[in-house]
Order: C-alpha cells, then sequence, then structure tokens
C-alpha cells in the first residue's frame, strides 16, 4: 500500500514538470511581441528617414534625423535581442524539462544555438545574448553621452574596455569548453 503511494507521488512529482509549459508559451508569447513591436518600430523608422533625402532640410535637421535615426536603430537592435533572449529561453525551458524539440534534432540550423542539453547549455547560450544586449544597451547610451569632462571620457573608456573584457573572457571560455570536449568524442 505504502509502495503504491509512493509510485503515485513519485509519478504526480514527475509529471509536475509540466508545468513549465506555461513559462514556455509566456515566454513564446513575449518574445512574438517584442519581434511585433521592434518591427513596427523599424517601419516607422524607415517612414521618418525618408525625410532625411529632403532637399530643403537644413543641415542641423539633418544632423538631428541622422542622430535619432542611429539612436532608434540600436533600439530595434536591442529589442530584436531580447527577443532573442526570450526564444532561446522557451525553446531551452522546454527541451530541458519537457520533451526533445524533434524538428530541432534534424535541422543544420538548430544545432547552433537552439538545441539545449543541459541547464548550464541554457545558461551560456542566454548569457551571451544578455551580453549583447548589455553592448547595444552601452552604444545607445555612448551615443547619447554629452561628454564635458575628462572624467567622462574616462568612465566611456572604461565601459568599452569591461566590454572588451567581457568578450575576451567569453570568446576564452567557449574556446575551453570545445577543448574540454575534443578528448571526450575520441
Amino acid at each position: 500500500m505504502l509502495r503504491f503511494f509512493e509510485r503515485l507521488f513519485e509519478k504526480a512529482l514527475w509529471n509536475g514538470r509540466f508545468v513549465v509549459v506555461v513559462a514556455v508559451v509566456a515566454s513564446m508569447a513575449a518574445a512574438t511581441a517584442i519581434f511585433y513591436m521592434a518591427t513596427v518600430d523599424v517601419v516607422y523608422l524607415v517612414g521618418h528617414m525618408l525625410h532625411y533625402a529632403d532637399p530643403s532640410l537644413a543641415a542641423d535637421a539633418r544632423k538631428a534625423i541622422h542622430d535619432e535615426t542611429i539612436t532608434h536603430v540600436v533600439e530595434v537592435v536591442d529589442g530584436y535581442l531580447l527577443a532573442t533572449f526570450m526564444l532561446i529561453f522557451a525553446l531551452g525551458m522546454y527541451e530541458l524539462f519537457v520533451s526533445d524539440i524533434d524538428e530541432a534534432r534534424g535541422s543544420k540550423t538548430s544545432s547552433k544555438i537552439l538545441v539545449i542539453e543541459s541547464l548550464d547549455d541554457l545558461k551560456a547560450r542566454l548569457a551571451k545574448v544578455i551580453l549583447m544586449i548589455l553592448i547595444v544597451t552601452l552604444f545607445e547610451e555612448a551615443l547619447k553621452m554629452n561628454l564635458t569632462t575628462t572624467l567622462d571620457l574616462l568612465y566611456l573608456g572604461g565601459g568599452i574596455a569591461l566590454v572588451g573584457v567581457a568578450l575576451y573572457f567569453t570568446h576564452k571560455a567557449e574556446a575551453h569548453g570545445k577543448e574540454a570536449e575534443e578528448p571526450a568524442n575520441h
């Protein structure tokens, strides 16, 4: 009798992992919404940019449109990266907790980013996207930055140096991971 309740409890516990489907569906919905918003921003950006070619536009107005356009492009890239983050998160959670995605297993494209083997694998992929979002955000803030003192320039240079260090360590960690896989494959 006790064994029956234990099996029943373990089955319920194991099937409890399907609650992750709620996070997967919500993440896919968020990714879709962010892709939509970023795409709408691109449409408005292109419409706004058409005024840039107006020959009657003063030089300072053209410069303002140029600067505003560059800022908007960076914001769009940021939006697409965030949507990609949500997409990778949704697919990774599904693969880890629910089931392998059969369609992804046969695709050459999926092997590049979407096939998640472990929680560490998911964390590594998400960390790369987060790093890209931070880089784009730094770039966006650098465009808006008003450099009035030497210290401002030093802060900007320090931020850029830290991004470089983060990219270096990310690349080193990735190369180390590949070296560790090679002996295991032989």
